[in-house]
């Protein structure tokens, strides 16, 4: 009887394990926004973001250029366009990738060229 239990659970434990192995870890996801909207509006489409580190953002020309991506806080400001530098085509794009130790919370974003006119995103980091 005893046997008979040791081999029950050594199998259960042996399931286990595979499925642990096998399990396959979370995939950063990967998101788009557009610059200028389709309608021809000096916004972010979408406006607000959300992602987790490790996440990549591609920005993306889209209407009414040119346009840039800045941000205010670290960890994300040093990630910025430089503020000189221009998406001219709808071609361009640029992209960033979250960093593993950004903390959880809402930053902000904006198209310098455009900011006046309410070019501005948030990004959230869950």
């Amino acid at each position: 009887m005893f046997k008979k239990l040791g081999l029950i659970l050594s199998t259960v434990l042996f399931a286990i394990a595979a499925f642990a192995f096998v399990a396959s870890p979370a995939v950063a996801a990967s998101k788009t926004v557009k610059m200028g909207t389709d309608t021809y509006q000096l916004k972010f489409d979408p406006s607000e973001v959300t992602v987790s580190p490790g996440d990549t953002i591609k920005f993306q020309n889209n209407n009414l250029p040119p346009h840039n991506i800045i941000f205010d806080q670290e960890p994300f400001k040093s990630l910025a366009m430089e503020p000189t530098k221009m998406l001219l085509t709808p071609s361009d794009s640029y992209t960033i990738t979250v960093p593993d130790d950004a903390a959880a919370g809402t930053y902000t974003f904006f198209c310098a060229p455009h900011k006046g006119a309410g070019m501005t995103g948030k990004l959230i980091v869950q």
